[in-house]
């Protein structure tokens, strides 16, 4: 036991950052809010455009190595069929949220229950359609475990967002 404590004491100090991936270019519309919220909480992140479907291998690979390349977290939007987040979440064993981008067809409900649905086992933190802003929120939250400063700044916003409902006036 003394080596799995020295090793979860490293992985407690490490600051990790947080991966975005989006199956198109046209889901940066939406997935541009989680990048703005997660510099607003100076979180580091990589945003890129992987598929699933079209770059299998390339997307393995790249899942394969994220822990070790430092990420702690996989925030991953996609629309119609949505396999992103899914096959990230069977990937790898790091926390996976998924986005369920919307879709002219069906509005974005194909994607959401695509993303919601996922087996037993390979779990994916599912947000509304298009919620990337609480995806990274989420994100934060889930960094803040192990970063006092960062719930700090947390605390902060929240703190930030009661007072403004409070002092709203109708």
């Amino acid at each position: 036991m003394p080596g799995l404590t020295r090793h979860l004491a490293l992985i407690s100090t490490k600051v990790m950052k947080v991966s975005i991936l989006m199956g198109s270019k046209s889901d940066w519309d939406v997935m541009s809010a989680a990048c703005e919220t997660l510099e607003s909480f100076g979180v580091e992140y990589e945003k890129k455009v992987i598929s699933a479907h079209r770059t299998p291998q390339y997307f393995m690979e790249y899942m394969a190595g994220l822990r070790d390349r430092g990420f702690g977290i996989v925030i991953a939007g996609a629309g119609g069929a949505a396999h992103l987040p899914g096959m990230a979440a069977a990937l790898t064993t790091l926390p996976v949220i998924g986005i369920p981008i919307r879709s002219k067809a069906l509005n974005g409900m194909d994607s959401l229950l695509s993303i919601v649905q996922m087996p037993s086992g390979i779990p994916v933190a599912t947000m509304a359609i298009d919620g990337a802003k609480n995806a990274a929120l989420y994100a934060v939250a889930i960094l803040a475990l192990q970063d006092d400063a960062l719930a700090t700044k947390l605390a902060i916003f929240r703190e930030k967002q009661a007072e403004k409902v409070l002092t709203t006036e109708l």
